[in-house]
């Protein structure tokens, strides 16, 4: 199916799409700018739907009833009848990514390597989110955008997470290291740390790689340091966004015992 068509026909833009009760609830909840919602006929007295309905005649956003037909053309298949339109994702530059302290005590950020997976791009983002980073960070080439598969998987969390895009990885990372920013890459291998050794209290840019190569060559020479999460089984090495969580708690964990700790 040419999805530029189907777009066309259904006069939906896929790339501002979000879709799904939820991630639609989170984008109203954050004042994202909504041009309109559809919903199915026979969600019209769904009590689900209540909050989403009411807060959408509240901030004066149109709201379509659609036939059943409207939604069976639709490539994204888990929309719970729910689809909104909204304008082009406000990504935010590199500097203003930098200058960005979204909590208390050190600084937090995720860079993607050219992720590819819009899947793995949005679980990532939702985890992101729910470790409190200051930014994500991905490059404008070669990697999945904030589309509405990375929205529905980020599960609301890019109505919340700045996300900065770049032209160049490498580049990024040595203006984070000129800002004061440590850089620890995600990597297998004797050379890197195990990541519950590793200081990932400090002011901090955790790398993760693309998926089934990791961290390019010119990537992993720009980080300070890597580290690794270690794998017991037969399966070479983690999900990237398995990881990325895994090492997101494990720096929040650091902070904790640092804040606990400090006189």
């Amino acid at each position: 199916m040419d999805h530029r068509r189907l777009a066309h026909r259904s006069t939906l833009d896929l790339d501002d799409v979000i879709y799904g009760v939820h991630a639609v609830e989170e984008s109203l909840a954050a004042g994202e700018q909504l041009r309109r919602i559809h919903v199915g006929d026979e969600r019209k007295r769904d009590p689900a739907l209540r909050r989403l309905l009411e807060q959408a005649r509240a901030l004066g956003i149109l709201v379509r009833f659609e036939e059943r037909g409207f939604f069976t053309q639709f490539p994204y298949k888990a929309h719970q009848s729910v689809v909104a339109v909204g304008s082009p994702f406000p990504y935010i530059t590199l500097d203003e990514a930098i200058g960005l302290r979204r909590g208390r005590g050190a600084a937090l950020y995720v860079v993607l390597d050219h992720i590819t997976d819009p899947h793995n791009a949005g679980a990532i983002i939702r985890s992101a989110e729910c470790a409190g980073v200051d930014a994500v960070i991905l490059p404008e080439r070669r990697a999945a955008g904030v589309n509405a598969t990375v929205r529905k998987a980020a599960a609301g969390a890019t109505a919340h997470t700045p996300v900065a895009r770049v032209a160049n990885v490498a580049d990024a990372l040595r203006r984070l290291k000129k800002a004061g920013i440590w850089v620890a890459g995600a990597a297998l291998g004797e050379a890197a740390q195990d990541f519950t050794q590793a200081d990932l209290a400090r002011d901090l840019a955790i790398v993760i790689g693309a998926e089934g190569y990791g961290l390019s060559q010119v990537v992993e020479k720009e980080c300070d340091y890597l580290v690794r999460i270690p794998v017991l089984g037969r399966v070479a090495s983690l999900n990237a966004s398995v990881a990325a969580g895994v090492l997101l708690f494990e720096a929040l964990r650091q902070r904790e015992v640092a804040r606990a700790s400090a006189p």
